[in-house]
């Protein structure tokens, strides 16, 4: 399993910032390569600007389910709000947050 930087509550990937049941992703951030649970936790423990993953890079394995540690692609994850393997669900609201993340 990738190491999981930023502020970390438990096994699943959650954080101080988004700890409830749904919450349970972690992103690979382009600029420095490192899983985070959120941007408020890129934010607090990295010292540069968050670098967005463009359209082109939405079939890397970026995206990492807490629950079963399988990575996917930033346009699987967009597709779902539930991994088909492990059935974990994802918050629906974190698409709120994709132009923190992915070039849209």
């Amino acid at each position: 399993m990738p190491k999981i930087y930023g502020s970390v509550i438990d096994k699943e990937t959650r954080c101080t910032h988004y700890h409830s049941f749904l919450d349970v992703i972690a992103i690979k951030f382009k600029c420095c390569n490192k899983y985070y649970p959120c941007y408020k936790c890129h934010e607090e423990h990295e010292s540069h600007a968050i670098k967005r993953w463009t359209e082109k890079e939405f079939d890397k394995k970026v995206i990492m389910c807490g629950v079963c540690n399988h990575e996917m692609s930033i346009n699987d994850y967009m597709m779902v709000e539930m991994r088909p393997n492990c059935k974990a669900h994802f918050n629906s609201r974190c698409k709120f947050h994709y132009h923190l993340y992915f070039e849209i």
